[in-house]
């Protein structure tokens, strides 16, 4: 068998919305609203996984990684 990966060993990672969403599709806002995001140019701080990844990788015009 083989072992499941956990979140130990990752950090954390900070998103800004940085863009609106009113003229982009459905989805984009979705993925917007998944993240957590309520006002425009709000940091955010989540997990570093695969999924928030893909997430912010569906909207890199909307959404900016903050070093």
């Amino acid at each position: 068998m083989t072992a499941k990966k956990t979140n130990a060993g990752r950090g954390k990672i900070q998103l800004k919305w940085v863009r609106s969403a009113i003229c982009s599709p459905v989805k984009h806002k979705l993925v917007v609203k998944g993240l957590g995001f309520t006002r425009l140019n709000q940091v955010i701080e989540r997990p570093d996984t695969a999924a928030i990844r893909g997430m912010v990788a569906k909207v890199p015009h909307l959404v900016e990684i903050v070093q």
